[in-house]
């Protein structure tokens, strides 16, 4: 079996589950993890297993107990691709799956003991730790939440709310999908290019590739981070393409409608 770590990633192997953390978020004692696809687990998401919740509730057990989690202080939004950062200040002891935040793709709270919980098939994680104030933050960018720059209002969102200074915010982005497979054709192109023609670093953004293009979203939200005042030595990327490891977890553009999710789970 493969080893996915990293300078920056540590695969950790456990009885029923395998799961990546961030070598930096440890050092902060901060409980997270993002599930892979070995012994077939299927976390979270595919739409054979969104609608039996038992299955979930199985499912987020086994990482929760992994985690010393208390699974019932899971908050997963019904997400749809969209820039909403919602803050989460209370949680009852009751497992909610999908119906209080709808339209959500992203979570923050200054709370202990609140896990949030979103999930992944190739679109990018980007957990994010307030050193001094004590907020994490769990953000979905697929590529349309990356033309909305979602990772732009969760920092804008920790300023306002819990008055969070950018150069005390760690960002590690998750395994997503890289450069290498992105690729995408004129329309999608288009809209990269109108959105973030102004970046310095475009030819390293945008490549093209015979009659379509490749499109580096890492690097672009590595720039939006930046531009949002989080120093580049905050900035972690996991390094992982997820198209590249479709074998050890989800992957839509390698597997497509079959596909599970691989989830991200943060909690103080």
């Amino acid at each position: 079996m493969i080893d996915l770590s990293n300078e920056n990633i540590i695969h950790i192997k456990g009885k029923d589950i395998e799961y990546l953390q961030f070598r930096k978020l440890l050092d902060y004692k901060i409980k997270h993890c993002y599930t892979l696809s070995t012994n077939n687990f299927d976390a979270f998401g595919n739409k054979t297993i969104l609608g039996n919740e038992d299955k979930l509730i199985e499912n987020y057990k086994k990482i929760c107990a992994e985690l010393n989690i208390n699974y019932k202080q899971i908050v997963r939004p019904k997400q749809t691709h969209t820039n909403i950062v919602e803050c989460i200040n209370a949680k009852n002891d009751d497992i909610d799956l999908f119906s209080t935040y709808i339209n959500v793709d992203g979570l923050l709270t200054n709370k202990n003991n609140i896990a949030l919980s979103l999930g992944f098939a190739d679109c990018t994680p980007i957990l994010l730790y307030d050193t001094e104030n004590k907020v994490i933050g769990n953000i979905h960018s697929g590529w349309r939440g990356t033309l909305q720059k979602i990772a732009t209002v969760a920092i804008e969102k920790m300023k306002k709310e819990y008055n969070s200074n950018p150069e005390n915010i760690i960002a590690c982005i998750g395994p997503c999908i890289k450069q290498c497979h992105f690729e995408v054709k004129q329309d999608v192109y288009e809209l990269f290019y109108k959105e973030f023609s102004y970046m310095s670093d475009l030819q390293n953004i945008i490549k093209r590739e015979k009659e379509n293009y490749k499109i580096d979203t890492t690097l672009i939200n590595i720039n939006l981070l930046k531009e949002a005042g989080l120093k580049e030595d905050n900035i972690i990327d996991s390094k992982i393409c997820t198209v590249c490891n479709s074998n050890y977890m989800h992957s839509y553009r390698a597997k497509g409608e079959k596909a599970g999710r691989n989830t991200a789970i943060m909690c103080m």
